[in-house]
């Protein structure tokens, strides 16, 4: 996997103003427990490349990128302290040309059609939008790239709780950059255990993890039947016989014949399930590959290995 993937597969790229190297540490722990391997660290101030070259060190499983990088001999000092990637509030040629000579992945700012023609012109894919909700938000990158079928864009600014799934659930959007869980104030504060809270808050949010359906192992498809006759009856849960189940309602799936778990398998519906699986992984789970289901070549769902209390759970996109 190439950093811009795992970019993708993290989806938010927590972006990071440090006064002091020494809080590097500490905030890339934080970062990792609250289950974001990865930060922008940005060339705003002067402990950037001190604070990258302790955490690519500490911790080198993370993501680290440098952000808001000028100039060639930045990007340089930005490569030789550990990052893994470029980036920049803009586009310029003279540090785009340098990176992709170098063989640094490069992520420039981009904010109109030009700047996304200029780019393509470098021969690169991956971009970022900023500052993104000052520029236009979602509508306006959803325009800027219609003509561009192969540009992927990372926004950044402005970007937060409440709008990222608005930008990640475009489909050109491959991550998107935001600071509201690393606000420099607290990084001041040395409040790193809220910095944890709110990057897990942050990570549940893109998730979104929901209980979709619980099915449970009958013995035959009379008693499925039977079982979604008594649900419909006591609570008016539509009965649907289909091929292999019988649904009550949306929340049971009554199996015709014994299937996955003990007792039957549990159905957790995430908005985005390759990033979920990334998680999930990261999280020390483990997926039954033949058990994913793929249509027009993407993932629709997978079940987690093992059981919990006696039930197969299984991810399904939403």
């Amino acid at each position: 996997m190439n950093v811009i993937e795992e970019m993708s597969k993290i989806g938010i790229i927590p972006v990071v103003a440090l006064d002091d190297p020494k809080d590097a540490e500490p905030l890339a722990e934080a970062l990792i427990k609250g289950g974001l391997p990865a930060a922008e660290i940005t060339f705003r101030t002067a402990a950037a490349e001190e604070a990258i070259k302790i955490i690519s060190k500490k911790y080198p499983e993370m993501v680290i990128c440098a952000g808001t990088v000028l100039t060639p001999e930045q990007a340089d000092r930005a490569w030789a302290a550990g990052a893994k990637c470029i980036v920049s509030p803009g586009l310029d040629p003279i540090v785009v040309k340098h990176c992709v000579e170098k063989g640094y992945p490069v992520v420039p700012g981009t904010a109109n059609a030009s700047d996304v023609a200029i780019a393509i012109d470098l021969g690169l894919e991956y971009i970022k939008f900023f500052p993104a909700e000052q520029a236009g938000g979602v509508a306006y990158i959803k325009a800027l790239t219609g003509p561009y079928t192969n540009i992927k864009v990372m926004p950044t600014g402005g970007v937060n709780t409440q709008n990222v799934n608005d930008y990640l659930g475009f489909s050109k959007v491959f991550c998107a950059g935001g600071s509201w869980m690393v606000k420099k104030d607290m990084i001041n504060a040395g409040q790193f255990d809220k910095i944890e809270e709110i990057t897990r808050g942050a990570v549940d949010t893109m998730l979104g993890f929901e209980v979709r359906h619980v099915g449970i192992n009958m013995t035959s498809e009379e008693d499925a039947i039977s079982l979604a006759d008594q649900l419909q009856k006591a609570f008016s849960f539509e009965k649907k016989v289909g091929n292999s189940s019988v649904f009550a309602g949306t929340g049971f799936e009554l199996m015709k014949k014994p299937g996955r778990g003990t007792c039957g398998h549990v159905a957790v519906a995430t908005n985005y399930i390759d990033r979920a699986v990334y998680h999930l992984q990261k999280r020390g789970f483990e997926f039954d590959q033949d058990s994913a289901s793929i249509k027009d070549g993407k993932l629709k769902a997978i079940y987690l290995k093992g059981e919990f209390g006696g039930f197969a759970i299984h991810l399904v996109q939403k």
